[in-house]
Order: C-alpha cells, then structure tokens, then sequence
C-alpha cells in the first residue's frame, strides 16, 4: 500500500502569511439556539484569550502546540483515487481564503488523511464520518475499539485533512463520486475481515458501495442515518451552503461550517480545543469551504434518490449483510419516527441512545464504541 507519512502539521499545510494584528479579548461564548423553545440552550466554550495568533469572535487559532498537532500526528496520508482530468491550476475563491495545496489536482491520485489504533491483525472496523465533520469526531470511539480490533477513521475528500480539490478540478463531490472513491479507498488499505461504521448523511453513500461489494463486508452499523422519507431533505443548517451566492460566503465562515455544524444538531457542548481541530482546515485554506458548498449542492440533488435506494436495497431479499441502527433520540435534524417501523420487519438490530444528538460519536462515544464492539463481537462468533 502506497502511503506517505506526516508527522507535524507544518509538513501538510504551505507557510502561513504575517500574522493578524493581537487582539485582545476579556471573554466570550457563542451560544447556538434551536429552534425547539423547550430545548436547552449549548455553548461553544471560547476562554479568555490574551490575542496571540488569530483572534476572532468565537474562539482562538494560536500558534503554540494544541490538540489539532496532537490529532494530526496519529494520522497518514493514505493515495487512493484518481484524479479524472487536469485543468491546471484552481483559481481563488471569490470569498474566502486562497486555495490550499490540497485543493490543487494531484499528479495522479488523492490524498486521504487516515488516522489507525489497534493491531492489523485483528479484523477491521472502518469508522466513516458524516457531512460535515472530520474523523477527529470518532476520536473517543477509537481507543475502545482499539482493543480487540483493527479500526480506522478517515476524512472524506473534502473534509478535515484530506485533499479538497476544487470542483471541476478533478473531483466534482457528487454522490456518485464519493461511492466510487470510497471504494478506491477500502482497496488501498487491504482491511480483512471488514465491518463498516457510518454516522449521518453519507450513510446512504456507504450503503450503495456495501450493496456492490456484499462479499467484502461482514457487518454495517448505521448511526443516526436519513432512513425515512422525512429524512431526505438536509436541515436549514445545512441546505443554506448551496443557496445561490449566500452559500458560497456561509461556507468561508468557520463558525457556520464547524461549530453551529455541530452544536446546532443536538446536545453537544463543544470545547474551544476541539472546536480549533473543525476550524482549522477553513482558517487555513479557501478550499474547505468550497467542498462544502459543493456536497451541499450534490447532497440537496441526490440525496432524496439515494435515501431511496438504500431504502429499497436494505429491505430486499439479495441484502446480505449484518445490518444495525444506532440512534441518538436528541437528534434535531433527524427526527425517530419511523425508524422502528423500518427496522422491527427487517430483524435490524436497533440500539437507542438516550443522551446523544446526530453526532452520536461526538455526544456518546465510548459507550458508542462499547456498543460497536459488542454488535460485531456477537456476531462474528456465528461465522
């Protein structure tokens, strides 16, 4: 397998320019409200900053050592994809930050950002990300399952610390692309004995790569997926990235694409140091912001067709695979009705966690993990 390894967050972004002028801030909280008045209300924890590095409403980016350099050096690149065309060089956003190295066409494939824990031997659990997140979310789930299994989380094309080409530049972010990719991907890492573990909007993605290649996959755990009719519509936090001229400018803003992202969505209280780790790739590169405002198109395009599907092919006779369903009840977007009639004809296994919002791994994730070990645990000793 191809890989090249990184070892600092220097080595993976070009040298920033001339530091902004110091700010100095006495405190500050950025507080998300939902739109349920009997819902509590969440705050990105900001603490009192003195203005080192780049200050700015809603938190810090400081220059010293901090939890995304900590992230960052458990990970590789992985080379998986390739590239369909080059068109040269991607122009700059109109809004926004310049494009990255990241958003430029490769030579030949892209690079994807793959953070692993536990022995190789052991059979692998692929961790998949939702839209949109990093697998930085799956960070609690890791050391759970690190023990008696091989699990790996990795960040979408487009998202965290993998590559982000801008859209015609070799890569487009339809859905269509990401089944394909994913699948370039799970080839290059040579998982064996493989389980999936996919959390929200690209669930229907990972289920059409599963229903092609069944022979590969032993077991499937769907986390707060868009399951019913109702769940095939992206939420106004979400859809307000592919409105004409206003989403090219929401998705330059961090604060709209990563915290509010986030906290909006469910009971999830975000630290300011894990809220620096989302922010980082729209604080360094225009290129974050065009991915988004790109599967946000192709998500409010498709989405409905792929929910379908995975609908239908989840439900047939020729679905093969161990399938489960594990569901955050303080989800926000995604609302339970529904999902225990589909779930109770078809025998899935569906596990309820009370406490958790959509992001499930973010809100619950070592009890997330402990319930993925056991799921897998129990039904790989019918093999």
């Amino acid at each position: 397998m191809a890989v090249a390894v990184l070892n600092t967050a220097a080595a993976f972004f070009p040298p920033r320019g001339p530091p902004c002028p110091r700010i100095r801030r006495e405190c500050f909280g950025f507080r998300c409200r939902s739109s349920h008045s009997d819902e509590e209300e969440y705050l990105v924890d900001a603490p009192v900053s003195i203005g080192d590095g780049f200050s700015f409403s809603g938190g810090k980016y400081a220059e010293g050592p901090s939890r995304f350099d900590e992230w960052f050096a458990q990970g590789k690149m992985v080379d998986a994809h390739p590239a369909y065309c080059s068109k040269g060089k991607a122009k700059d956003p109109i809004f926004g930050l310049t494009m990255g190295r990241g958003s430029q066409t490769t030579d030949d494939v892209f690079r994807w950002f793959c953070v692993e824990a536990g022995d190789s031997s052991n059979p692998s659990i692929i961790l998949i990300h939702g839209f949109p997140s990093q697998a930085y979310s799956f960070r609690k789930v890791l050391p759970v399952l690190s023990e008696e299994y091989h699990a790996i989380a990795f960040d979408w094309l487009g998202f965290g610390f993998s590559d982000k080409p801008q859209p015609r530049y070799g890569f487009d972010y339809t859905l269509d692309e990401y089944v394909s990719s994913l699948g370039s991907l799970i080839d290059e890492l040579k998982a064996d004995n493989l389980s999936l573990v996919v959390q929200g909007y690209f669930s229907p993605v990972v289920v059409k790569y599963a229903s092609y290649h069944q022979e590969k996959i032993r077991n499937l755990i769907l986390v707060n997926p868009p399951l019913t009719e109702e769940h095939a519509n992206l939420p106004p936090n979400l859809s307000m990235f592919s409105t004409f001229l206003l989403g090219e400018i929401f998705s330059q803003d961090p604060l709209r694409a990563s915290d509010k992202a986030l906290t909006s969505c469910g009971p999830y209280v975000m630290k300011e140091e894990d809220a620096m780790v989302y922010r980082r790739p729209y604080l360094t590169s225009g290129s974050s912001g065009f991915a988004l405002n790109a599967v946000s198109k192709a998500m409010k395009k498709d989405l409905k067709r792929y929910v379908e599907y995975m609908r239908e092919i989840i439900a047939s006779s020729s679905w093969k695979i161990n399938t489960a369903v594990c569901w955050g009840l303080r989800d926000r977007w995604l609302s339970y009705k529904g999902i225990e009639d589909f779930c109770k004809p078809l025998n899935l296994k569906l596990v309820e966690l009370p406490k958790a919002g959509h992001h499930v791994q973010e809100d619950s994730g070592e009890e997330l993990g402990t319930i993925i070990a056991e799921i897998i645990g129990k039904r790989n000793v019918n093999f």
